[in-house]
């Protein structure tokens, strides 16, 4: 009997440490949970610094260059120069639909 004793004993503090290896705080449930978290935020990252490049190009133009700023003013403010006409081209059909939802 005595000559099983320590081998049960170790087998089960053995199982006992699995247990908590995989299903305890800070097993590899939880790490895995954090990894899945930590490349979703990854990707997040990714995202918004390509986003924050393209920010950054865009006030670099506004700074340098005059040709940014009048592409803004004539697209965004619908300016023009001194001299220049504007023309309208109004699509027929979309002028109908317009109307039509006037009335």
């Amino acid at each position: 009997m005595r000559r099983w004793l320590i081998p049960a004993l170790l087998l089960l503090a053995l199982a006992g440490l699995q247990a908590k290896f995989w299903w305890g705080g800070g097993g590899i449930r939880e790490v895995r949970q954090v990894e899945a978290r930590v490349e979703v935020q990854r990707r997040e990252n990714a995202r918004l610094q390509l986003r924050n490049d393209a920010l950054s190009a865009e006030v670099d133009d506004l700074k340098s260059g005059e040709a940014a700023v009048e592409d803004r003013a004539r697209s965004e403010l619908g300016m023009i120069k001194p001299g220049e006409t504007f023309y309208r081209v109004v699509d027929p059909a979309a002028a109908r639909a317009a109307e039509s939802k006037q009335e």
